[in-house]
């Protein structure tokens, strides 16, 4: 067990005490969030973005109720007298901490840590260890803003972001793949070293924007970034607000997009308010939105990878007329179908798009290539955890070029990776949902053992049965349905 892990169980163990005071597992990771944000600043040698007063070392002196009475006063005034991110981080910021023993109990804990040895594996991957910590543990409920980090790097070795692109995720999440854009950056640069002083400036400062519509999710995005150097006293470029309003006109065009998007629909069946959406104007389903979003937002040769879920590659009537868009503005070049049981909806199948905005609208798609990671699959989960060896076949097969023309060989019926011409798609009413393979192995969620995760697939099939009824009343001219939101 490295030092990182250890002290992330060390960490996890502390909820008891927070549960013992009324603390949620929802609330769970952002109470101790704030203490640990103010440690890490003090650990780094970066306590002076805070104002002089309100510090770690300012806490730690304190001692019973003046201490509890000093700390929520502390975050009052963090969240109003702070600048650029701390003020982002701690607006609203209050503590739900009633008892004085508790804080002494928590600050002591976080005090003790080995955190020399915690520098040295870095402090921004012990925040991201806490993350994934907390999406893992299904009673927190936070594994729907938590891609799973295999998957993330897969997706950021193939697409191989580069110094000096605009990198955008539009439901930036707690900041998982811009982090991981940025680590990609940085170990092929010296750590952006080898980067003239302008460049290395722009890197820090102005590669990375996106937005969350989360608050609470927001401000986790922000500290992810701090401290993984992502970002000055400015917010990073990762702004609190929603994509499918006119906040999403202003993030402006990227060289690279990636994102898992929220699926679902919007509360009372609303609709995008976007000024600049055609297709996807009067739909409710955020997926779908969310894709026209990242179509238009991608300059000219710009690539991206996008996390759907299958109702986007098969759905009639405006998922069809997004399809046609997306294959005629962009060369859609890949789909990766995802295996069961990643996320914490375990019940919604889903699939990473690769694709590369053409310079014309037309006639961009001439192939589009699969690779089927669901068929005669196992679940994944607690007990079959990703790994980055999961994906290797299919990072081999995809090849070198972060656009998808790196030389490829179709495997044929019995194989996993196969070619599918512009044409072969028309004649299936551009359906994208294909598959070949026989599956043997039933449902992959038969094979589930933790309470946790059978509930949580319950939940997932229950969630995707409620989108697709929405669609339907949404097509037929009733009133949806209204699922409930997905990242919300």
């Amino acid at each position: 067990m490295t030092t990182t892990t250890d002290i992330v169980a060390k960490l996890w163990r502390l909820c008891d005490i927070l549960r013992d005071d009324g603390v949620t597992y929802n609330e769970y990771v952002t109470e101790l969030t704030f203490l640990l944000f103010l440690k890490m600043l003090d650990e780094t040698g970066r306590q002076d973005r805070l104002p002089d007063g309100f510090r770690w070392t300012d806490l730690v002196r304190r001692e019973g109720n003046e201490q509890l009475v000093f700390y929520r006063r502390m975050l009052l005034d963090l969240g109003t007298k702070g600048r650029g991110t701390i003020l982002a981080i701690f607006a609203d910021a209050q503590t739900r901490l009633r008892k004085p023993t508790n804080l002494k109990a928590l600050v002591g804990a976080i005090d003790s840590l080995d955190w020399f040895s915690a520098r040295e594996e870095g402090l921004g991957n012990l925040y991201e260890g806490l993350l994934e910590k907390n999406a893992a543990e299904k009673k927190s409920g936070a594994g729907q803003y938590f891609t799973p980090r295999p998957l993330i790097d897969c997706v950021i070795r193939l697409l191989k972001p580069q110094p000096g692109e605009v990198i955008q995720d539009p439901a930036a999440g707690t900041g998982g793949f811009l982090v991981a854009a940025d680590r990609y950056i940085k170990d092929r640069t010296n750590d952006l070293w080898d980067l003239p002083e302008g460049q290395r400036f722009i890197q820090r400062n102005q590669a990375f924007v996106g937005l969350e519509l989360v608050p609470d999710t927001h401000r986790l995005c922000l500290m992810n970034l701090m401290l993984h150097g992502i970002g000055g006293d400015t917010e990073a470029g990762v702004g609190q607000g929603d994509t499918l309003s006119p906040d999403g006109e202003y993030l402006g065009q990227a060289e690279v997009i990636i994102t898992n998007p929220p699926f679902g629909t919007k509360k009372g069946g609303g609709r995008p308010t976007r000024g600049d959406f055609s297709v996807t104007a009067e739909v409710s389903n955020k997926q779908l939105a969310f894709v026209e979003h990242i179509i238009r937002a991608l300059k000219p040769g710009g690539r991206a990878a996008v996390v759907v879920p299958d109702n986007v590659l098969f759905e009639d009537n405006a998922g069809r007329d997004l399809r046609r868009m997306l294959m005629d503005w962009c060369d859609l070049h890949t789909i990766l179908r995802l295996p069961t049981g990643i996320f914490y909806a375990q019940g919604v199948k889903t699939n990473v798009v690769f694709f590369t905005r053409g310079k014309t609208a037309k006639a961009n798609t001439k192939a589009v290539w699969v690779y089927d990671m669901r068929a005669n699959m196992p679940a994944f989960g607690k007990t079959r955890p990703l790994t980055l060896d999961t994906f290797a076949e299919f990072e081999a097969l995809f090849g070198i070029d972060p656009k998808g023309k790196a030389p490829r060989a179709d495997q044929g019926e019995a194989g996993r990776w196969r070619s599918f011409t512009r044409e072969q798609i028309a004649e299936r009413s551009d359906n994208l949902d294909i598959s070949w393979l026989r599956d043997d192995s039933g449902d992959p969620e038969d094979g589930l053992t933790e309470p946790g995760e059978i509930a949580s697939a319950i939940m997932g099939h229950l969630q995707a049965a409620l989108d697709e009824i929405a669609a339907l009343a949404e097509e037929i001219g009733g009133d949806a349905v209204v699922a409930d939101e997905a990242a919300e």
